[in-house]
């Protein structure tokens, strides 16, 4: 771990107030300041790394909250990366967890396993697999968009993505025609993998950078690589791979395709890899308040993780679901009539939060909602097929 990073925390505490860890349990040594205060003594030697101190790693949840509101400019985004990394290369896992992460790892990235899996979804699950059968959407929605949509703007490469592509394919065909309403030149090439920003999140960050650039070569040559997903864009911005912009990003302002009403009542929720590590909190919102008669509503604390984290609402499923069952209450109290954020793993983990407090909302990507606009749908109809 990089201690001129480390150096750079000066322990004031503002990050505290910011951190779901600590909000949850109270404990100085799952905030990031204590996590820092750990590497500081990892790296110089001080302790070893323990069952202890490795479980205080892998409960952060990456969110990212601190970095926003650190007043030092501490890097922390890197420094939990490196610590996991060191975690992953140094650290022995127990049986279970091992076995957990071999699976998770053997299938999230892989579409065709993916999509496997997603069917087998009803059948019992041993102990390990509970968490993934909870979270499983009771929804599929695998395809890809055409390959190509023509206009006369900028030429742009949309990520599929690997769960995107599968459990929100109709995210993805919603992309590329919202973007060809724009006047963009649109492409979505089939030859594509894994962006690796699971991997990385999770420790394994030599195959995330590399998964990274591998697809930053498969899409080269077009003035931008759109994202729909947060902690895509996010994971790709952060290891160097160019012209990289979120659908939100790339649309704002611009309104060329006409907007019908949409009177729909919906709560956004920001994507902490959007409002945090890319610092993207205006566009989606104004890409909300382009389409006539949609009212935004704003949930109490957006700046607090929903839980889902990459793969964390699977191997810390007990914290997750405290997490996305808060989120989900504030989502209740604003008394939306849908439900909207610019993550895939945030619909997922905010709908199963919902469907467990009996209380199912339609859960759209906002892409999705301009998209319906641009096409004129009506919103009965889009609320009664929507996802939930």
């Amino acid at each position: 771990m990089d201690a001129e990073l480390i150096a750079d925390c000066v322990h004031c505490g503002f990050c505290l107030p910011t951190c779901p860890t600590y909000d949850l349990w109270h404990e100085e040594m799952d905030s990031p300041r204590g996590r820092i205060f750990l590497m500081s003594a990892l790296t110089d030697g001080s302790i070893e790394l323990t069952d202890q101190v490795a479980e205080h790693f892998d409960r952060c949840l990456g969110c990212m909250a601190c970095v926003t509101a650190c007043p030092s400019g501490v890097q922390y985004d890197r420094l939990i990366e490196q610590a996991r990394g060191e975690v992953e290369r140094r650290h022995r896992r127990s049986p279970s967890d091992r076995l957990l992460r071999q699976i998770l790892f053997g299938v999230l990235p892989h579409r065709r396993r993916l999509r496997a899996a997603l069917a087998l979804r009803r059948l019992p699950a041993p102990g390990p697999l509970r968490a993934l059968k909870a979270l499983a959407p009771p929804w599929s929605a695998p395809g890809w968009p055409p390959e190509h949509l023509p206009g006369d703007g900028p030429r742009v490469a949309l990520v599929a993505g690997c769960v995107q592509s599968v459990v929100f394919g109709d995210v993805n065909r919603a992309t590329a025609r919202v973007l060809a309403a724009e006047g963009f030149d649109v492409h979505v090439p089939r030859v594509q993998g894994c962006c690796g920003a699971l991997h990385a999140h999770a420790g394994r960050v030599e195959p995330g950078v590399r998964a990274a650039h591998a697809l930053a070569e498969q899409l080269s040559g077009y003035d931008h690589i759109v994202t729909n997903a947060a902690g895509c864009g996010s994971h790709l911005k952060d290891h160097g791979v160019e012209g990289v912009v979120d659908v939100c990003e790339l649309l704002a302002g611009s309104a060329r395709a006409v907007r019908h009403p949409l009177e729909i009542r919906v709560a956004f929720q920001d994507s902490c890899h959007l409002r945090h590590a890319q610092r993207i909190v205006g566009e989606p919102r104004a890409m909300l308040d382009s389409i006539p008669g949609l009212e935004r509503l704003e949930p109490a604390e957006q700046d607090i993780c929903c839980g889902s984290a990459g793969i964390y609402n699977l191997v810390q499923p007990q914290a997750a679901t405290e997490l996305g069952d808060r989120k989900a209450r504030n989502v209740i109290a604003t008394g939306a009539a849908a439900y909207a954020s610019a993550n895939p793993g945030c619909l997922v983990q905010v709908s199963a939060a919902l469907r467990r407090l009996g209380s199912p909302l339609p859960a759209f990507h906002p892409v999705e909602l301009l998209d319906a606009s641009i096409r004129g749908v009506d919103p009965d109809r889009l609320l009664e097929e929507a996802r939930k």
